[in-house]
């Protein structure tokens, strides 16, 4: 059945008509099931449709698209650049931190992909930045969406391996800060090494005053965290709840930079119907592959191999990550989180393995298929976005370090769990 998949994903095929039509044909060539396997499926469907957790989905996406309008991620990147310019790799670090803010405040990689290559990658090339540094750094800070609350990814893995997406959110903190300080870090050590690759910026203008405009554009994405994550890690709102008071504070922030409309608010609604029904149409097809798949004994030889015949908590853990891993060259990671993530799901309570822990590094295994050759996400939305200003091949040059780096943080979180619930369980 996966082999089937994947080739069929590799053809070119919808991914939600891929997984089920593979769930129909193997239930129609299996002489003891047949299609009344299928019978179920009404029911789960309603279930997904009536699933609170995954309403902050479009309430989520919706807000990310209001800013991405809002002028927002243009004023910061601007401030950041002058406010760090004058160090080497300056421009890097400072894609890095508004990558962090913009992923903490709309959480759409696409979005901030496309607006650091539009605004930041010409800024950084006309400095006689390296190609590679400018499109890998762009490229890494925009997947931190992919784990930073609050998290599309973290959202579907909480609903998936049923878990609080709250206790989510508060355990990719640590995560995502150690990300960012080792792109930093890593920044950093290219600009000494390669000083001609990432030289500084001398600025005409005096720090006092550029300090003050970072500052001023800084502090209302911050206030807008402050208030969807706070809620949520305080404990006064759910993910869902909190993610309507992030709408608000959106079409707030827009309000406040003018360009609040019919026309934002109309172009917000049908992209958010859009990616909810693509994210919606893949969970209906993945629940039938899964349903056929269980049927036929997938999950229990998959439980057997690992607790019986292997018995080694550890290797399950290697294997599943290096899995996941591989995957992400080839496959996005709704499918893998809608898929994969169900089938792994009883191995973890059979070996007693912190549920939070193995989400947590799922996720961070996840970002990583945004940066991946040869069908990363993040690779298209440069790509796309940067036309003849950086070649593929300074693109996928430009990510291998960050993609190093990923594995490296999570060889941190493996070896030290107890990081993630710094912020509390």
């Amino acid at each position: 059945m996966f082999a089937m998949a994947l080739v069929l994903l590799m053809l070119g095929f919808q991914v939600a008509f891929v997984f089920g039509a593979v769930a129909l044909f193997f239930a129609l060539i299996t002489d003891e099931m047949g299609l009344h396997v299928l019978e179920m499926l009404p029911y789960r469907t309603y279930g997904i449709m009536g699933n609170v957790t995954l309403m902050a989905v479009p309430l989520f996406i919706f807000m990310g698209l209001i800013l991405e309008k809002s002028k927002m991620a243009e004023n910061l990147l601007m401030s950041m650049g002058q406010l760090f310019g004058s160090v080497r790799g300056g421009l890097a670090i400072s894609v890095v931190l508004v990558g962090a803010i913009l992923a903490a405040s709309t959480g759409i990689v696409g979005a901030s992909v496309v607006m650091m290559s539009l605004i930041a990658l010409p800024l950084m090339l006309k400095h006689n930045y390296s190609p590679a540094l400018a499109s890998g750094s762009i490229a890494a800070s925009g997947t931190l969406g992919q784990l930073i609350p609050p998290s599309i990814v973290l959202i579907v893995l909480g609903d998936q391996m049923h878990l609080s997406v709250g206790d989510l959110f508060k355990a990719a903190v640590v995560p995502g800060l150690l990300l960012i300080v080792l792109y930093i870090l890593y920044i950093l050590v290219f600009a000494f090494v390669r000083k001609e690759a990432a030289p500084a910026i001398v600025s005409e203008e005096s720090y006092g005053k550029v300090a003050k405009a970072a500052f001023k554009a800084i502090l209302p994405p911050l206030l807008l965290i402050g208030a969807v994550l706070g809620s949520i890690f305080a404990g006064i709102a759910s993910p869902t709840e909190s993610a309507a008071i992030g709408v608000l504070g959106a079409m707030g922030l827009a309000a406040m930079n003018r360009v609040l409309g019919f026309d934002l608010i109309h172009y917000a609604s049908i992209e958010t119907v859009k990616l909810t029904a693509m994210i919606f149409m893949i969970l209906i097809g993945a629940t039938a592959f899964s349903l056929v798949f269980n049927e036929l004994g997938g999950g229990d030889m998959a439980l057997t191999f690992f607790t019986g015949e292997m018995g080694d908590k550890w290797a399950f853990i290697l294997i599943a990550m290096l899995v996941i891993f591989l995957l992400g060259f080839f496959i996005d990671f709704i499918e893998i989180a809608f898929v994969v993530v169900p089938i792994l799901v009883p191995i973890v309570a059979s070996f007693h393995i912190d549920p939070i822990w193995f989400a947590i590094l799922i996720a961070m295994n996840l970002q990583a298929s945004f940066l991946t050759p040869p069908f990363g996400f993040a690779l298209f939305y440069l790509k796309g976005a940067a036309g003849d200003k950086v070649s593929t091949g300074a693109i996928y040059r430009g990510v291998v370090p960050f993609i190093l780096l990923q594995v490296v943080a999570l060889g941190i979180i493996v070896v030290f769990p107890e990081l993630i619930y710094l912020f509390g369980k």
